[in-house]
């Protein structure tokens, strides 16, 4: 948005990271675990990674990751059960922060949210001077770290906390949007997946510069509805907005088994309880759904 006599209004965005969320919060509870390669998860033949911290990062070690693969990348990896609920409290926590300086916050996760503080409810004078103050906040009230990032969109205030972390901020000014994408890999933009960095990189995309040299009506035939997402965020314009009420649009539950299943009795009985789970959120609210997926 511009008027003749004022030149560009530009929002502020700040996204907030916690680091390394789950696992700092079980190093900072139990002072044995700091220091060492941890992760959250199970260590059984078929656990899986939820969080991994900074120190088992080092050895490539990262969320989503098998277990076993893991325990090969780091032979002296601490795995810890997750406690949710404890994770869950913390987040509590770090929102009633967030929300002393604005009521546009959008979480993505319980570690995770977007806040637009074009108009806050406690000015001080900028957004990085606000996104500063809630660090310091989050470390003094939780004694965890957060990274944040701030710029004039949510595509790029991602980048920014994304580019120093952790417990770092970092700041895209309009000036610096365009250039900063630039040479960024297109596996870096969010929004773009393996998959899709896959496409783009087999039609000679890969970078936002190589990106930007693409016609929307080319992204469009390759990308569809996303191709005009990718065309404004190559030069650093992305005009979604924070979104407080975000409809939620799926539900979902998962198991890892022991074993493989292969006998079809079997998948039924153990698909049961998941069934099971999945109905009852469901059911706590008015939400009716048109897809059913297992995967």
């Amino acid at each position: 948005m511009s008027t003749a006599s004022q030149g560009p209004v530009y929002r502020r965005i700040i996204h907030i990271d916690m680091d390394a969320f789950y696992a700092s919060v079980e190093q900072r509870d139990d002072p044995k675990l700091r220091g060492v390669p941890l992760a959250v998860g199970g260590s059984r033949v078929r656990g899986i990674v939820a969080a991994a911290s900074y120190e088992a990062r080092k050895f490539g070690v990262y969320s989503a990751m098998p277990s076993v693969t893991a325990r090969r990348k780091c032979p002296e990896l601490v795995f810890v059960p997750p406690r949710f609920e404890v994770y869950k409290e913390v987040s509590r926590q770090v929102h009633a922060i967030f929300a002393r300086y604005t009521t546009s916050i959008q979480p993505l996760s319980l570690d995770e949210a977007y806040l637009d503080v074009t108009a806050p409810l406690v000015d001080r004078g900028s957004a990085t001077a606000i996104a500063e103050e809630i660090r310091a906040a989050i470390r003094a009230e939780t004694g965890l770290t957060a990274s944040a990032g701030v710029s004039y969109n949510k595509f790029l205030a991602k980048l920014a906390s994304d580019h120093r972390e952790p417990d770092g901020l970092f700041v895209i000014t309009p000036k610096m949007g365009p250039v900063f994408v630039e040479h960024l890999p297109v596996g870096k933009f969010h929004g773009v997946g393996p998959a899709t960095a896959d496409r783009m990189k087999a039609l000679g995309i890969r970078t936002g510069l190589d990106l930007r040299r693409q016609s929307i009506e080319f992204l469009t035939r390759h990308f569809g509805k996303s191709g005009s997402y990718y065309y404004g965020v190559a030069r650093g314009a992305d005009e979604r907005p924070v979104e407080v009420d975000r409809v939620r649009k799926s539900t979902g539950a998962e198991n890892t088994f022991e074993r493989d299943l292969k006998d079809w009795d079997e998948v039924v009985a153990a698909l049961g309880p998941i069934f099971d789970e999945v109905w009852a959120a469901c059911s706590q609210g008015t939400r009716v759904g048109r897809t059913i997926t297992v995967k």
